[in-house]
């Protein structure tokens, strides 16, 4: 019998194997061409550090102690709001695809979940591709809605460096 997939809080030792976890998200997003993420950049910014020094927590998703990881997720904390207490923001879920369809993303998804509650967060928001519908299924199969008062709106890299007037 296979051991029990576990979920666990990434250190640097996986390094590794989450940048080519993230390398395959950038594939799947088409995004691939702009991805700049090294592992000393993981490790720098968040795999090695603790406390304040952290710019981002990431859970990883294991089928045993010695086993590659099979998925991961990423998050970063809004530390003030309006209503004076944090919000987490997912930034990244993935599942590597021969793990998926297993329950995985939704023991991620809830490990972050319980994360944002152990930081007295108010609320939980992520992005989601609009073609992504098994990833809009399992959000809702978990509680999730789609954020129907706010459009998404950005400034890309060209706009924000280019002098307003």
């Amino acid at each position: 019998m296979p051991e029990p997939t576990r979920i666990r809080e990434a250190g640097p030792h996986d390094a590794a194997q989450l940048l080519a976890m993230m390398r395959a998200l950038a594939v799947f997003e088409g995004y691939a061409d702009a991805f700049e993420v090294t592992e000393r950049d993981l490790l720098e910014r968040g795999l090695a550090c603790s406390g304040a020094d952290r710019e981002f927590g990431c859970l990883v998703a294991q089928a045993g102690v010695n086993a590659p990881l099979a998925g991961y997720a990423v998050w970063v904390q809004t530390r003030f709001t309006f209503d004076l207490q944090p919000t987490l923001v997912l930034k990244e879920l993935w599942v590597q695809p021969a793990h998926r369809r297993r329950g995985l993303g939704e023991h991620l998804f809830n490990a972050v979940r319980a994360q944002a509650n152990a930081i007295g967060a108010a609320r939980l928001q992520w992005l989601v591709l609009p073609g992504n519908a098994a990833a809009q299924r399992m959000y809702a199969r978990c509680g999730g809605r789609r954020d129907t008062q706010w459009e998404h709106w950005e400034l890309p890299p060209e706009a924000l460096r280019r002098q307003p007037g």
